[in-house]
C-alpha cells in the first residue's frame, strides 16, 4: 500500500536514521520545511516497519480493531482511486532494532535525502558491535540516488564516514572546523532561575547568520537543528528563512526539558529513553545548569548485551563531574554505577539504589528539597516518566509535557525487564 502511495504523488522523501537524536531531528526538519514545502512527519515513534507505512498513507494505527484497519484501508482506496492534496515532502525515521531492519524499509520507501544523526551503541545486543550499528544505518547513504543529498553530523567519525558510501551529494554539519554547516560564537544564556537558551552564528559556504535557540538548554540539541539546517539548505532555502524557523524549535516531550517541578523545584525531564551517549549529554547539561542542590535519578540503560555492567559503571566520572550532590539509581543494572562510585569516594550518604521507579518514588519525599535540580532519565522499560509526574508543579500538564501519556501506555504497570533475569542467572 505504501509503495503504492509513493509511487502515485512521488514525494521527496526525507530518511533519518542514528543511534540518537532521530526524533528531534524529524522534528527540527519538518519545522524548517514546513516553511517552503507541504510536509507530512512521523507521529510519534511511527519509525518501523508499520509506522512507516502509516505515515505514507497518512493514517493512525488501528490497533486491535478490525473495523479501525478497514478504515484505513478504505482511506488508501479513496487515495488511489480520487487524487487528494498529497503532502510534497515526508519527513521519516528509520528506526533498526535488529540486522536486516534497514534493507527492509529501503525495500519499500525510496529516499531523497539521508540523514545521519550519530552512531553509538544503542541495540548493541542485537549488532553484536557500534561497527556493524554503522554498517546497517550505512545502508541508506549507499541507497541514495546521484542527485540526492546525505546529511551527515560531522562531529560523529563514523557518521562522518558514511560519506564513502554514497553517490549523493553530501553537506555535513557541527561544531568542528570541518563541517559544511557550522557553529560559531556558541553562548548559553542564563541565570540563577532562568534559562534563555543559545545563540550561536551559522556559518556556510562563505556566509553567516545569527540564530537564537531559546527553548533549548541541551548543546547536543543544537546538532537536531543543524541537521534541520541543512536538510533546508539541500532545498535550497535561504539562510534567513532557516534561522527564523529554528526560534520556535523546542525538545519533545521526555527529551531533556525543563519542567516546573513543586516547591520551586526544577525537574530536567529525559525520560523518554536512554543509551550511554544520552545520559553523558544529559549530565553535561545538568553541570552547565546553576541550582542550590542537583539531584540526579537515573534508571537503567537497557538493551547492552554484555556490555551492560561496564557501561553503567563508567558514568562514574560523569555523575560526579556533573556537580551532582544526590544520585539516586534505579534497577538491577544501576547497581555497577552504585559500587563504581562508592570505589572513586563518592559519599555514601549522599547516593541510595533502588530495585525500581515505583519504590525510588515512594522514598522520594524524604530525599528532595525545595528549589533541587532534579535530572530524570532511564530507558523507555523502566517507565522513569511516572517519577517526574508526581512531582510536576501542574499534574494536569503530564499530557502535553509528559511522554507515555495515552491511556494504554498509563493502564501499564512496571514489568522487570527481561534482561535483568538473564543477568541474576
Amino acid at each position: 500500500m505504501a509503495r503504492r502511495v509513493l509511487r502515485k504523488y512521488r514525494p521527496l522523501v526525507i530518511g533519518i536514521t542514528g543511534s540518537v537524536g532521530k526524533s528531534l531531528t524529524k522534528e527540527a526538519i519538518a519545522l524548517v520545511v514546513s516553511r517552503a514545502y507541504f510536509t507530512r512527519k512521523a507521529e510519534g515513534n511511527y519509525n518501523n516497519e508499520i509506522g512507516i507505512p502509516l505515515t505514507i498513507i497518512g493514517a493512525k494505527s488501528g490497533g486491535g480493531s478490525f473495523f479501525c484497519w478497514a478504515v484505513i484501508f478504505c482511506k488508501w482506496l479513496w487515495m488511489m482511486f480520487i487524487p487528494v492534496r498529497y503532502p510534497e515532502v515526508l519527513v521519516l525515521e528509520m528506526g533498526i532494532d535488529r540486522p536486516g531492519d534497514m534493507d527492509y524499509l529501503l525495500s519499500f520507501v525510496p529516499v531523497n535525502i539521508g540523514v545521519v544523526t550519530g552512531v553509538s551503541a544503542s541495540h548493541l545486543a542485537f549488532f553484536g558491535s557500534v561497527g556493524n550499528i554503522a554498517k546497517e544505518k550505512g545502508k541508506l547513504m549507499a541507497s541514495l540516488p546521484e542527485d540526492g543529498f546525505a546529511i551527515l553530523n560531522a562531529d560523529d567519525k563514523r557518521a562522518e564516514k558514511m560519506q564513502e558510501k554514497t553517490k549523493a551529494k553530501t553537506i555535513t554539519y557541527g561544531f568542528g572546523s570541518e563541517a559544511g554547516l557550522r557553529v560559531d560564537n556558541l553562548l548559553f544564556h542564563r541565570e540563577a532561575k532562568r534559562v534563555e537558551g543559545f545563540s550561536f552564528k551559522l556559518n556556510y559556504n562563505g556566509k553567516t547568520i545569527p540564530v537564537r535557540l531559546p527553548k533549548l538548554v541541551a548543546r547536543h540539541h543544537i546538532a537536531a537543528a543543524l541537521a534541520g539546517a541543512g536538510v533546508a539548505v539541500a532545498l535550497r532555502m535561504n539562510l534567513v528563512e532557516i534561522a527564523e524557523a529554528l526560534e520556535n524549535f523546542e525538545p519533545l516531550p521526555g527529551r531533556l526539558r525543563l519542567l516546573l517541578g513543586r516547591e520551586g523545584i526544577i525537574l530536567l525531564d529525559d525520560t523518554y529513553n536512554a543509551s550511554p551517549v544520552s545520559v553523558l549529554a544529559a549530565l553535561d547539561v545538568v553541570k552547565e545548569l546553576v541550582a542550590p542542590r542537583k539531584v540526579v535519578i537515573l534508571g537503567d540503560m537497557l538493551e547492552l548485551g554484555a556490555d551492560a555492567k561496564q557501561e553503567h559503571a563508567a558514568l562514574a566520572l560523569a555523575v560526579i563531574d556533573s556537580g551532582a550532590h544526590i544520585v539516586i539509581m534505579v534497577g538491577e543494572h544501576m547497581r555497577a554505577l552504585f559500587e563504581a562510585l562508592s570505589t572513586l569516594g563518592f559519599p555514601r550518604k549522599q547516593m541510595l539504589w533502588f530495585p525500581d521507579p515505583m519504590t525510588a518514588l515512594q522514598n522520594l519525599k524524604d530525599i528532595i528539597r525545595a528549589e533541587d535540580l532534579i535530572l530524570i532519565k532511564g530507558s523507555q522499560s523502566m517507565r522513569m516518566e511516572k517519577i517526574t509526574r508526581a512531582l510536576l508543579a501542574d499534574p494536569s500538564e503530564a499530557a502535553t509535557v509528559l511522554c507515555r501519556q495515552s491511556d494504554e501506555w498509563q493502564s501499564r504497570s512496571f514489568v522487570s525487564p527481561a534482561e535483568w533475569t538473564l543477568q541474576n542467572e
